[in-house]
């Protein structure tokens, strides 16, 4: 799956930014770099998903982001953190 945008909520990247120390940029680049994608949960609105995506920063910082797929493969991005040790071990074996 290719993201070709990334939708922002002020109120999500405010907590991204306040609570897990994770900007914009960054998540924005995880998403361009290749980043292995899976589907959490259905979503209420027909086509409109939620997924994990697991991937590296240009900086190689591993992250795990929060999204909603929405239409023309955007993203709205709900949340930004590190990746947990377990996490980290399974994007290791991608």
């Amino acid at each position: 799956m290719k993201i070709t945008e990334c939708l922002w909520i002020d109120r999500f990247v405010d907590k991204i930014i306040g609570k897990h120390n994770v900007f914009p940029e960054e998540v924005e680049e995880v998403l361009s770099n290749q980043p292995l994608i899976r589907r959490m949960e259905k979503g209420d609105v027909k086509g409109e998903d939620l997924y994990i995506a697991f991937g590296r920063t240009d900086a190689d910082r591993l992250l795990a982001i929060l999204f909603v797929k929405k239409k023309n493969s955007r993203a709205l991005i709900i949340s930004a953190r590190n990746m947990s040790k377990k996490e980290r071990k399974g994007y290791g074996k991608k």
